[in-house]
């Protein structure tokens, strides 16, 4: 009976954190990916892999934050997968789940400007900036230093000024 339980308080659990953190971890695998499908299977595994380890989870960090590093995790391991490493996977804005309120044409430019960062720049710009996580949380996620999430978000953002500034000198 206890195990019935058990098994029935970790589908709610699952079902919550799917309903409270699906978009989010797809968007966020889109973009890693450059592949609405492969976003949606990165998305499904990063939910199997947090149902099957729901035990392990201690809460030293917020949920999202622990999902988030599932599916960071997961998207990486997609892309040195050698059929990925082979596939010209480019994914189009329009291709994004939509996010909560319309995006205007500046926001769709700046987004298509943050997707041409290196990508170590990237990573940090969308799980800081994007997604809200804190330069600490953003260091977890990535497995790096907090001072090393500062200075990919130093460059990004001084990679980004220079772009937004040319785009306003062409206007």
């Amino acid at each position: 009976m206890a195990e019935i339980e058990c098994a029935q308080s970790r589908d709610e659990t699952l079902r919550r954190l799917i309903t409270e953190y699906e978009i989010p971890i797809r968007r966020m695998c889109c973009v890693y990916l450059q592949d609405e499908q492969l976003a949606r299977d990165a998305v499904q595994e990063t939910f199997l892999k947090a149902y099957l380890a729901l035990d392990k989870f201690r809460g030293d960090s917020s949920e999202k934050t622990w999902l988030m590093r599932i599916a960071v995790n997961v998207c990486h391991t997609m892309r040195r997968s050698t059929w990925m490493r082979l596939m010209d996977r480019r994914i189009t804005l329009d291709k994004l789940p939509e996010p909560a309120s319309p995006a205007d044409y500046g926001l769709t430019e700046m987004t298509v400007d943050i997707m041409r960062l290196p990508r170590k720049l990237m990573d940090v710009v969308l799980l800081h900036d994007y997604q809200g996580f804190t330069v600490r949380e953003t260091g977890e996620l990535l497995g790096i230093p907090y001072q090393t999430v500062t200075g990919r978000l130093n460059a990004a953002h001084k990679k980004l000024r220079i772009a937004w500034t040319d785009t306003e000198k062409e206007d």
